[in-house]
């Protein structure tokens, strides 16, 4: 089965409770704005994806909701990063 491997950043780990996971890439999603639609549609924790200043990386590529995902991609999901 094709798998993405999803990673999760600062207060979005906490949140979910994990850092990544491989997740089975679902039929239709093809884009990252699909991808976070799919994590966010399981609710809970996850809502947090939903926040406009978590960022997106695909294969360490700053991504925008319109960059193609496939099979065997890595996925970021972020806050921005502060600095003093």
């Amino acid at each position: 089965m094709a798998e993405l491997h999803v990673l999760y950043f600062a207060w979005l780990r906490e949140r979910l409770g994990r850092a990544e996971e491989a997740l089975a890439l679902p039929a239709g999603v093809t884009t990252v704005a699909a991808l976070r639609q799919h994590l966010i549609a399981r609710g809970d924790a996850y809502a947090a994806l939903a926040e406009p200043t978590v960022r997106v990386a695909v294969n360490q590529a700053m991504a925008g909701p319109a960059t193609r995902v496939a099979p065997g991609d890595e996925i970021a999901f972020f806050p921005p990063v502060t600095g003093g």
